[in-house]
């Protein structure tokens, strides 16, 4: 099973006992205003909502823009360095566009 897939499966989930826990709630207030129950499916509801957050806050993998802007400047820093140095900037910069391709497959 994929990650994509799992986080999926874990993201309905939660929604489901979230929505559950608040519909067992309202259904068990209503009922025969029994506390434990109540109690029960507010806990449930709860711990949904951490695991929800959790998972959402762990698979975000997108960097700020500053970062990304700062890697880009040392790369480039390096790239000049090697041209300077006497190699020939168009085998260079295909290099670093196959090196980041490779990255982005393996990535997935």
């Amino acid at each position: 099973m994929s990650n994509t897939r799992a986080v999926r499966i874990i993201r309905i989930v939660c929604i489901l006992c979230f929505v559950g826990g608040i519909a067992s709630m309202i259904v068990a207030s209503i009922a025969d205003n029994n506390i434990g129950a109540v109690l029960t499916a507010g806990s449930i509801s709860t711990i949904a909502a951490i695991v929800l957050l959790a998972v959402s806050t762990v698979v975000t993998t997108r960097r700020a823009v500053e970062f990304d802007e700062a890697d880009a400047e040392i790369v480039e820093t390096g790239i000049r360095r090697i041209v300077d140095a006497g190699a020939n900037e168009t085998s260079v910069r295909d290099l670093v566009r196959r090196a980041i391709e490779l990255g982005r497959r393996n990535r997935s």
